[in-house]
């Protein structure tokens, strides 16, 4: 299996891409390490892996607050002896409106949760993976938003952009010591959360397609397929990327 018996903590699981990649991951034989901060989503997530025959640790929490993801990695290395690897995946987004029309309060909850998540993740999951000299992965979610400015709003733009880049850095100083660190540049996905804004206003679903060579949105799971690679070691020579899982829409 491609994870077999390696310990992933994933961020943001509770629904959409990383519900789905908790369960891929479980099922590549993974021990899961769910954190979000719907606890009884991720309980009854965590319940649905053990039942299936995975291995899966509920830890909940906010990546904004640095003691919660300390928690979370010390739990996991606690309950499964090392931290091998993570999904950084937990984001949130406003509103496309222009950049004077966006509260301040939308732009700190944006910046704290897309940015300031990831680095507080990184800066407790790195040393995890140092401690015993085998090295690790790391896949942080950026977005379409991280290489493009697509009308997602100048805060959450500018936080992707700033996840590559604590990506690219991150894979620089610990390149030598095994570590890798790689990010997804995610398109149009059909999440929960996306469905609730379609069902609201169904005319954004065209322009959502349309941006895509594929003319579609992904698939949770197909997200969460390239985020398994890049935490495997088929993926062992790939550090510093900006995978696209966009159905072309950087390309085009």
């Amino acid at each position: 299996m491609l994870l077999d018996g390696k310990t992933i903590m994933i961020t943001g699981c509770s629904s959409g891409i990383g519900a789905a990649a908790a369960r891929l991951f479980a099922a590549e034989g993974a021990h899961v390490v769910l954190m979000a901060r719907r606890e009884q989503r991720l309980r009854e997530l965590a319940a649905e892996i053990e039942e299936n025959g995975g291995s899966a640790l509920p830890a909940p929490g906010d990546v904004t607050r640095e003691q919660d993801v300390a928690r979370t990695v010390e739990e996991a290395v606690r309950r499964f002896g090392r931290l091998d690897g993570a999904f950084n995946n937990a984001g949130w987004a406003c509103v496309g409106k222009p950049l004077h029309e966006i509260d301040q309060a939308d732009y700190e909850r944006v910046m704290d949760v897309n940015v300031r998540g990831v680095w507080n993740c990184l800066r407790r999951q790195i040393p995890a993976m140092l401690a015993d000299g085998q090295g690790g992965s790391i896949v942080n979610t950026s977005s379409v938003a991280g290489v493009l400015a697509p009308g997602s709003g100048a805060p959450y733009v500018a936080a992707k952009h700033a996840v590559l880049g604590l990506t690219r850095a991150a894979a620089a100083d610990y390149g030598e010591r095994g570590i890798r660190v790689n990010a997804l540049v995610v398109g149009s996905v059909r999440t929960e959360l996306m469905e609730e804004v379609l069902s609201e206003d169904p005319r954004l679903e065209e322009p959502f397609v349309r941006r895509a060579p594929q003319r579609r949105m992904a698939a949770p799971h197909e997200v969460a397929e390239a985020a398994a690679w890049l935490l495997a070691g088929r993926a062992s020579f790939v550090t510093g990327a900006a995978m696209a899982v966009d159905g072309g829409w950087t390309a085009a």
